[in-house]
């Protein structure tokens, strides 16, 4: 990764071109900082290598597919009963970085307590994934996410692993970002299940 994630006038870019980026990623992380702090049950962002990465996490939901030309198919949860939603944002200019392959895993402590109140055995934690998280257009942020499965609510950590990904990138000067496979662990996370 460049020492400076802030991008350089280049022969491929220039001031203006720079600021605006700027502004979109700006008007980005705000949309970013919404869905996380005020939609989402619980959500979330922090720096690692070349990104900003958040997350969120709702009760699953429906979702279109394209079933044919023009034609659309309102995809409904099954068993899943959870929504987990994943950001990668540029840490320089704050934009989002699409085409990454991203999954998450979430962990529980097994010694928590389960719903019912029964103490479970002590040991590493159980693990529900990795789930595969695809690009999602959503009328107010991209993001990758996914509905999951998982046995209850309560508190979790996820683990997030974002691969680099395969586009080719601009600029001698600045385009030597996302080369490496950034993994974060989001702590405790408060899931809440059931289908939207």
């Amino acid at each position: 990764m460049p020492d400076n994630p802030e991008k350089q006038p280049s022969d491929e870019v220039d001031l203006n071109q720079i600021q605006q980026s700027r502004t979109e990623g700006e008007a980005y992380q705000t949309s970013v900082s919404y869905m996380a702090n005020t939609v989402a049950n619980d959500g979330g962002t922090t720096e690692a290598g070349d990104y900003i990465l958040g997350y969120a996490q709702e009760e699953a939901e429906p979702m279109y597919t394209l079933a044919g030309e023009g034609e659309f198919e309102l995809d409904e949860p099954d068993d899943e009963n959870c929504h987990l939603e994943v950001v990668v944002a540029d840490r320089g200019d704050k934009r989002f970085v699409p085409y990454c392959d991203v999954s998450a895993t979430l962990e529980r402590d097994v010694a928590e307590q389960s719903s019912a109140g029964n103490q479970t055995q002590s040991g590493d934690g159980e693990e529900y994934g990795p789930f595969e998280l695809d690009f999602l257009w959503h009328p107010g942020v991209y993001h990758y996410g996914s509905n999951v499965e998982v046995p209850e609510g309560g508190t979790y950590d996820m683990h997030v692993t974002v691969e680099p990904p395969e586009f080719h990138r601009h600029d001698e000067q600045n385009g030597d970002r996302y080369g490496e496979t950034v993994e974060v662990t989001f702590e405790e996370i408060d899931v809440e299940t059931g289908q939207d």
